[in-house]
């Protein structure tokens, strides 16, 4: 069963997952491919639905036949159900808990081949109203502190399945990484009553070297420290803390965004593996003793996503140091990719 772990040296926790050590892709050889799956032996393709775990949730598909997209718990699960936290010390100094959480799987398409640069605009509405309906139905629950979706394309990304998926990983705790860009936040608010991603996404706009697209609501930019080549962010361009509280219009433009980005990607750089990930508020459901934990989330943060290309290896010096190399100035990829000549979107 796993179980979560903190050390004594700083304030990271690590989850401890057994379980996952026994999926198929630990035991890959080296050179199998993600492109040797076929239709026939994916369990994600329609008409495979029998060899996955009973689905949490579905969105027909337009016909209303089958699925457009599909929710089912992961089957190597990184986090658990159990009847209680079981918080505890260890040995005076460590800290652990149970591995306390869920952790789902979004089937984006029933066609083994249609990642996002391929879809049309409503299947790409599809896929966030799922993102959103998931969302808020796990921070129902108030022992899920954080949840977070993300998405390994390719497999230097993580991807041990080519069929398009995304998974959402919800925990008790909010990560380390998570807390310190939110107590930024709180103390840049505090200081000039003005959210600071929105000071920074301005500041962006003005400039304009770094900016890829600014459409359909939504800024997509090569961040100023971005950390590997062509990484990029998506604001909101309306203030908001809260990924679930999108109008229609700006899931709509959000899809749109999601498809035009990917196709820039794709169209400069080819098939390159990529990590996605939403960056949204933590649960502000109520926390014994601390009445006033996370009160000021409206006013102070920004949700946003990250597009991580992995283009570069992370190695001994980032590792030992937290830095990274990054050979490619933002400026230069937002020049590149503003540059690529994409279809619109339909």
């Amino acid at each position: 069963m796993p179980e979560l772990r903190r050390g004594a040296t700083n304030h990271r926790w690590v989850i401890v997952a057994p379980e996952r050590g026994r999926r198929p892709s630990d035991f890959e050889q080296r050179g199998t491919e993600l492109n040797d799956q076929v239709p026939d032996n994916c369990p994600f393709c329609a008409g495979n639905e029998d060899q996955t775990p009973s689905e949490l949730y579905r969105s027909p598909s337009p016909d209303g036949t089958g699925w457009a997209v599909r929710v089912i718990p992961n089957k190597f699960p990184a986090l658990q159900t159990y009847p209680d936290l079981g918080r505890e010390s260890v040995d005076g100094f460590y800290d652990r808990m149970h591995g306390v959480g869920t952790h789902e799987v979004v089937i984006e398409t029933p066609d083994h081949c249609s990642e996002f640069p391929a879809l049309d605009e409503a299947q790409g509405l599809r896929i966030v109203d799922t993102y959103i309906q998931r969302l808020k139905t796990l921070m129902e629950n108030p022992w899920f502190r954080y949840v977070l979706l993300f998405k390994n394309h390719g497999k230097e990304a993580g991807a041990s399945l080519l069929h398009p998926h995304s998974q959402i990983i919800a925990t008790p705790i909010v990560p380390q990484e998570v807390r310190d860009s939110l107590n930024i936040a709180k103390a840049y608010y505090e200081q000039k009553e003005r959210c600071l991603f929105c000071d920074i996404m301005l500041a962006e706009l003005r400039g304009g070297e770094r900016i890829v697209e600014d459409a359909n609501g939504f800024v997509t930019w090569a961040p100023y420290d971005a950390r590997f080549p062509f990484e990029l962010v998506i604001y909101p361009k309306r203030h908001s803390h809260d990924f679930t509280t999108m109008t229609a219009e700006e899931r709509v433009g959000l899809a749109r965004t999601l498809i035009r980005t990917t196709r820039r990607l794709k169209t400069l750089l080819g098939n390159v593996p990529y990590n996605f990930v939403l960056k949204t508020t933590p649960n502000p459901v109520a926390r014994p003793g601390k009445p006033g934990y996370w009160s000021t989330l409206p006013y102070d943060y920004h949700w946003r996503i990250a597009i991580l290309p992995r283009l570069t290896r992370v190695a001994g010096f980032e590792w030992g140091t937290g830095f990274y190399i990054n050979p490619m100035p933002p400026e230069q990829a937002a020049a590149y990719l503003r540059d690529v000549e994409i279809s619109e979107v339909s």
